[in-house]
């Protein structure tokens, strides 16, 4: 499965507001931009689509930029790549539906959908807070010192 380089940022800055959820503080995608070398103009478009999706809230003004709508926990990696990829939650197009109907159905059920529901599952398991647990859980023991 490929996931868009617009997928990939879209889940990266939604972490980066997760690990900033705490401080209550709005942050400017160009801080964001700044931080993970992306261009602003591109996380622009996506963060239309996170905001279209009700997944950030936008704030106005000189201390304003964007903030997650609701908490880490309840924010999974289907939730951002749903409102990115549209391909994500399209239905698989026909194959042979018009020479051979009973084939095209047992392609649809035994198959696609089987592997659209795996897809779906896998990424509704992982939330943004689970993702910064893992950073943090990463960098602690990075910071570890071993003496022989």
């Amino acid at each position: 499965m490929r996931i868009s380089a617009k997928g990939r940022y879209g889940l990266a800055a939604m972490t980066h507001l997760a690990q900033c959820y705490q401080a209550d503080m709005p942050i400017t995608i160009i801080s964001i931009a700044e931080k993970m070398g992306i261009s602003k103009i591109y996380l622009e478009q996506v963060f239309s689509l996170l905001k279209r999706a009700g997944l950030v809230n936008s704030i106005k003004g000189a201390q304003g930029g964007y903030q997650l709508a609701s908490q880490p926990q309840d924010i999974s990696a289907y939730d951002v790549l749903a409102a990115i990829e549209t391909s994500l939650t399209e239905e698989t197009a026909a194959t042979v539906a018009e020479t051979s109907s009973l084939l095209e159905e047992a392609m649809q059920k035994q198959v696609f959908a089987k592997l659209d529901e795996a897809v779906k599952a896998a990424l509704a398991d992982v939330s943004l807070a689970d993702l910064n647990q893992y950073i943090e859980s990463k960098s602690a023991s990075d910071e570890l010192m071993y003496f022989i």
